[in-house]
């Protein structure tokens, strides 16, 4: 039988679907958009800092896909999964399996570590349990989140016939007893919790929540345990005892069943169970007040029991394993020539190695997942699927090279392309001209931010966005020039003998009142330098990559505190009191609450969300929106712009200077575009930095330390912040930043480049100067790059 020529085949009806189609795209600020992706390429979606580019990519492609795969699943393993809704969008067509890598930090409970977090920790748990001298016990032995328990008593047995009742259980863990896994243990100042002068009838207690008359405070006055009417002071020594460390006991306290239970043991539960970064600002002040951390003397901060601390692979334990730099560990596995446990030692060799090429090398497995940045949490994340065997995924990135120094863009670029070249479709987020580069397809989202965004500005190649005339194609090659003439520093900030992490007894003196710049490649020690070594004090303002908290009820007028004298100027104008004009509180439409929108959850699918018809989504009651300021009702406030806003309370009949001020802030740091009542959860990462930055910059500090303020800024945002900072500086502030950006180091008065390179190999000043002096020196990387930038 004859066989058709190649080229003549015809095409397989399964390759039809070579492309992602969305069409009528209305999430958030889209309007009504329709695009083809390609798949199996890297495409890049761009455009300033609100265009549009996160509700495209996350919110209705990779949501879209996490929501049918999640129907796959039965009814029931679907009630314990977060319901998602349907994207608004018509046609969805063409979706592989989406893997979203994003910059969330990881959790912050100190049990969670870059071990735990990539299961290196788990590969070498079994390594020990395997080859350990002495031996110990299974992997949990080594593992510090699971305790010891020795158990004995009525467990019944059955062995054969014969019915045992006694019997003892054990297990080994890792865990040390005395931190319970922490590595440090707390130490509370009794002075910061109590006026030990006065008796608790006299209102003693000095703790967030525990004010006179509340339930907090009446558990220790009616208990009866302990006297209300003397001072603390004078209570004897089982008072004292009964007051502060007694053990919980269910008791009848003002006629209501509790458990009373002393008073640091409450704290402990109460306060430092939680994620300190998640609290309410004045109750973090307490925490920092009254709690010290130190490290726990029995375990010297590695988290494990002796046992596990004891056994040993050529003279390492697994806890000099973890506290190695990565780099080390993988040639240190290496060494370990053993065929018993050759796929094991593959694969974690595998795993490490992934480390160093992705430049984390500078981690070590015990580090806590919490304390690293969004760019590098992003990164760990990317390691658990570059080994996976998976294709024809697709991938979602969120600005990878965040965090990133010009040296190691090119590494993240190739990890990029390795992806793709599997045969995946990897869709990313970034403004770095460097990353736009490597694109197969490029889609501008634009032209502005907001209500101005939402639209398909170019979609093809990125020599036609070069062409193109979009705001990204027009700054694609901006390159910001080095200053001819620089700032001269009013003092200097003296850092001397830092070694925090990687610091090598660091002896520095920041310039102030400059724009100085730390710089350096990722993991040389920046953070380390500012973040661990500036005093922190009234003085000092420090904005860093901290996640917003906020509800779906926050939003910037709440939290920029603008919502105050704006409430006030309506209570004023109308007569009546501030209250009503809180969605939060007196003037709530009764029907949502105040949210506008009414939550309907429909068991075993997934939730919807309707409009509150009541109050047609304005979240008041119909008699708060008969009151009128300059003509507009609270809702119609909270629906406009910053920029309308602006307008609005700067003049006329609602003239209002303290809210002018907040919102001539937000104007600053290129926010003009949001409206005051959008909710923080659609807020993107550059947009919530922005937002915290306009918050702050009211305090009266004198110098303000930020942490990659261009994180989430596109191109033509980044000149708008390089005037925000000269504006701050020519104030008198003292600006230290912690950047890559080229753009900013141009701009800087001052340089200080930390490395040479990561990790033990960083830690060192490798230059102090102007941005002129390190591009005419080229001694380091960062000179090497800043030069090329600039075209010196």
């Amino acid at each position: 039988m004859s066989k058709a020529p190649k080229d003549e085949q015809p095409p397989h009806p399964a390759d039809r679907h070579d492309l992602i189609r969305v069409h009528g795209a209305r999430e958030n600020n889209l309007k009504d958009i329709s695009i083809e992706i390609p798949k199996r390429r890297l495409t890049v979606f761009t455009g300033v800092s609100g265009s549009g580019k996160s509700s495209l990519v996350f919110d209705t492609i990779a949501a879209e896909s996490q929501r049918l795969i999640n129907e796959t699943y039965s009814a029931f393993v679907q009630g314990f999964m977060p319901t998602l809704s349907r994207p608004e969008v018509d046609v969805l067509d063409g979706l592989t399996t989406a893997i979203i890598v994003d910059q969330q930090r990881m959790g912050a409970d100190p049990r969670s570590t870059v071990g735990t977090a990539t299961d290196a920790n788990a590969m070498l748990r079994i390594l020990f349990s395997r080859l350990g001298k002495p031996h110990i016990g299974p992997p949990s032995a080594y593992a510090f989140n699971v305790p010891s328990v020795k158990a004995s008593g009525a467990i019944t047995v059955e062995v054969g016939n014969k019915k045992a009742v006694k019997a003892t259980f054990n297990r080994t863990g890792g865990m040390c007893p005395n931190c319970e896994g922490r590595g440090s243990v707390s130490d509370i100042d009794l002075t910061q919790l109590y006026d030990d002068s006065k008796s608790l009838a006299e209102g003693a207690l000095t703790i967030p929540g525990y004010t006179t008359g509340g339930w907090n405070y009446r558990l220790y006055t009616e208990s009866g345990l302990v006297d209300a009417d003397k001072p603390i002071r004078k209570y004897t020594k089982k008072e004292l005892h009964a007051f502060l460390h007694h053990e919980p006991t269910r008791m009848k306290i003002a006629g209501i069943n509790m458990t009373y239970e002393g008073l640091i043991p409450r704290i402990q539960k109460s306060f430092l169970a939680k994620d300190k970064e998640g609290m309410q600002p004045h109750i973090r002040a307490f925490v920092e007040r009254a709690v010290t951390f130190t490290t726990c003397p029995e375990c010297d901060g590695t988290r494990l029991a002796e046992g596990a601390r004891a056994s040993k692979i050529k003279r390492i334990s697994i806890a000099d394993a973890c506290a190695m730099q990565i780099s080390d560990l993988a040639a240190w596995v290496r060494g370990i020539k053993e065929p018993s446990v050759a796929p094991l030692l593959t694969a974690l060799q595998l795993t490490l190695d992934s480390f160093v090429e992705i430049g984390l090398g500078y981690l070590s497995l015990d580090r806590p997942a919490g304390t690293l940045s969004g760019g590098e949490a992003q990164r760990v994340k990317m390691i658990r699927h570059l080994g996976s065997s998976l294709t024809d995924v697709t991938y979602v990135f969120d600005e990878p090279t965040v965090g990133l120094h010009p040296h190691d863009i090119q590494r993240m670029n190739d990890l990029l392309l390795q992806l793709r070249d599997k045969g995946n479709t990897v869709l990313v987020v970034e403004h770095k001209p460097e990353t736009i580069a490597i694109a197969d397809h490029v889609v501008d989202l634009g032209p502005g931010a907001g209500t101005a965004g939402g639209t398909v500005c170019y979609e093809g190649t990125l020599e036609g966005l070069r062409a193109a005339d979009t705001v990204t194609g027009r700054h694609l090659d901006d390159r910001a020039a080095v200053k001819d003439e620089v700032r001269k520093p009013t003092g200097v900030l003296e850092i001397r003998g830092a070694s925090t992490y990687n610091l090598r007894d660091v002896d520095v003196d920041i310039p102030l009142g400059v724009l100085a710049v730390v710089t350096g490649v990722a993991g040389s020690g920046k953070s380390s330098l500012v973040h661990g070594s500036i005093p922190k004090g009234e003085e000092v303002v420090s904005i860093d990559q901290s996640p917003i908290r906020g509800s779906r009820r926050s939003n910037p007028a709440t939290y920029t505190g603008l919502l105050d004298p704006i409430r006030k100027a309506f209570a004023k104008a109308n007569g009546v009191k501030p209250a009503l004009f809180s969605a939060n509180s007196e003037g709530a439409c009764p029907t949502c609450n105040g949210a506008g929108v009414i939550y309907s959850d429909l068991g075993m699918m997934a939730g919807v969300s309707s409009t509150c018809e009541d109050c047609e989504g304005k979240r008041f009651q119909p008699s708060v929106l008969a009151y009128l300021l300059g003509g507009r009702d609270i809702s119609e406030v909270l629906a406009m712009s910053v920029t309308e806003a602006e307008e609005f309370f700067g003049s006329g009949e609602a003239a209002t200077p303290a809210a002018q001020r907040i919102l001539a802030r937000l104007a600053d740091v290129g926010l003009g575009y949001l409206s005051l009542g959008q909710p923080l959860t659609t807020l993107s990462g550059g947009e919530r930095q922005r937002l915290k930055l306009a918050t702050h910059m009211g305090d009266k500090g004198g110098v303000y330390v930020l942490d990659e303020p261009t994180t989430g800024l596109h191109l033509a945002d980044v000149e708008q912040l390089l005037g925000l900072l000269d504006r701050l500086v020519d104030a008198g502030k003292s600006v230290i930043v912690v950047e890559h950006h080229q753009a900013v180091m141009a701009h800087a008065d001052w340089i200080i480049d930390l490395g040479p390179g990561a990790g033990h190999d960083g830690g060192r000043i490798v230059f102090e100067g102007t941005p002129a002096d390190l591009v005419a020196a080229r001694s380091t990387l960062t000179g090497e790059h800043l030069a090329e930038y600039v075209g010196a």
